[in-house]
């Protein structure tokens, strides 16, 4: 197949925050017949790209029948997830998608087993010798106090958050030199921050999920955004957070941190990664730059590079299809800044 055969890609979460920069990169290539899908009948990315169609979430029997259907009715080449729960399901079927023509960009069901679950994550790499932050797994109250105190609270801050989650939802930090007179009148609404006395108050009122505690890693935060051809990475792209905005990074700097990518090469190849996989990671107080978690599916900051000379998206949808990569289009401009913000699409309004 070459670049001047069209090809049919089928991206879903049309609707999500990143949809809009990785539709500009796939829209980059005019050999790509884009279509766009997500749950969300009022999903933004159908006002940025059509044709539009919207499928079952993933937690629907009909999600894979309908996306199989879907996929015969445009023909597709591609199937790009950007939902992580819609992972383990694709990954579960690719032997239908398949037997249809479609290559479904997601890694195995082995790896999402454990990059999905952040307890399972540094357990399996403190077991392959790989460098994470101190860690304590815990299911009731007792275990979650005792926790904190042996990671070193309260000298130290703690955080902690479910092993398995989205975004940065039920994400905490345990600090004690807080000042939360300071933190009400002087910073912007952040529910990052809690007391141990409140976060054992909530913990007690009902069955909670497992929960990961960890050391806190002070430093900087990088957001690295690879391509991996099942666990052997192709590209690493390190950019720092700078500035984040509802857990997204909103400001940063492409940078060519030769440790950090030496390490992602590593937790990917430990995981056996496939296609665009994200990897954050943060600075410890002894200056070990140590795993967060992965995004094992597209990054939604990941159009950041595209300013910086690379288009993550397109290469592993080259790299899905067997399509030559230059030497070219792997050359990154480092020291890119970026900085986002928001724009608007204008839409006739529904009816009631």
């Amino acid at each position: 197949m070459s670049e001047t055969k069209h090809i049919t890609l089928i991206m879903t979460g049309a609707g999500a925050p990143g949809a809009a920069g990785i539709i500009s990169c796939l829209r980059k290539a005019n050999w790509i017949n884009l279509v766009v899908a997500d749950a969300n009948p009022a999903a933004l990315g159908q006002y940025l790209s059509q044709p539009f169609e919207q499928i079952p979430a993933a937690g629907d029997p009909d999600f894979i029948p309908a996306l199989l259907a879907l996929c015969e009715k445009h023909k597709a080449d591609v199937l790009m997830p950007l939902v992580t729960r819609e992972l383990n399901p694709l990954a579960e079927n690719l032997h239908g998608f398949k037997a249809i023509g479609t290559a479904v960009m997601v890694s195995d069901r082995y790896s999402l087993e454990i990059a999905n679950n952040k307890s399972k994550l540094l357990q399996h790499l403190k077991n392959m010798n790989i460098e994470v932050p101190d860690f304590r797994i815990v299911h009731t109250v007792e275990e979650f106090t005792r926790a904190v105190r042996e990671l070193g609270y309260p000298h130290q801050p703690v955080c902690f958050k479910p092993s398995v989650s989205n975004g940065s939802r039920g994400f905490r930090v345990i600090d004690e030199s807080k000042d939360e007179f300071r933190l009400l009148f002087e910073e912007k609404p952040d529910a990052t921050y809690i007391s141990l006395e409140k976060a054992t108050h909530i913990l007690s009122q009902r069955k909670f999920p497992e929960l990961l505690v960890c050391e806190y890693l002070p430093g900087a935060e990088y957001s690295v955004d690879c391509i991996a051809n099942r666990g052997e990475v192709l590209l690493a792209v390190p950019r720092k957070r700078v500035k984040m905005l509802g857990g997204i990074s909103v400001q940063g700097i492409i940078e060519d941190h030769t440790a950090i990518r030496a390490y992602c090469h590593q937790v990917i190849q430990a995981l056996g990664l496939h296609g665009n996989i994200g990897i954050q990671v943060k600075e410890s107080r002894e200056g070990i730059y140590k795993i967060l978690e992965i995004n094992p599916r597209v990054q939604g900051t990941i159009v950041a590079s595209l300013g910086a000379g690379v288009n993550l998206p397109l290469l592993a949808v080259k790299q899905e299809l067997r399509l030559p990569i230059t030497s070219d289009e792997l050359k990154v401009n480092w020291n890119t800044a970026f900085s986002r913000y928001w724009a608007e699409v204008y839409y006739p309004a529904p009816e009631n």
